[in-house]
Order: C-alpha cells, then structure tokens, then sequence
C-alpha cells in the first residue's frame, strides 16, 4: 500500500495495488474509488482532504511502501 498527499491539490491518494484502474465512482463527497478489471479496489482518493481533516496544510508529506509479507518457516 501507499499513501501520498499532494498538498497543492489537496488530494489524498491511497493506492492500494499496482494494477491498472479499469473503472471509477465518485461519490458527491469527493471520494473517488478505482477498481481493477477483477473489481477489487486499486485507489481511493480524498479531494479536499485538508477540509475533511485527513491532512493539514503544511504537515510532513510521508509516503508508505510495503511489500507483501513471505511466511517463512
């Protein structure tokens, strides 16, 4: 998963797979949710985040990164 706020836009982008989107619905509150051709979710958007306080103007940008965890044994 990662997480990215553009300030300038003031968006906040969760991208929770690589695979490309095929479809999207926006709800009137400004939530934009993408889907893979297999249906699952692949981002959510936040338009105005910092209204929604998600994020603050002039908070750290972070950006999170994981992999898939591999059971060893």
């Amino acid at each position: 998963m990662r997480i990215r706020y553009d300030a300038d836009a003031d968006v906040l982008l969760l991208t929770l797979r690589s695979d490309p989107p095929a479809d999207a619905v926006e709800d009137p509150a400004g939530v934009i949710v993408s889907y893979g051709e297999d249906g699952e979710p692949v981002t959510i958007e936040f338009l105005n985040a910092s209204a929604r306080r998600i994020v603050q103007p002039g908070e750290l940008s972070v950006t999170l990164e994981s992999e898939p965890l591999v059971a060893v044994a």
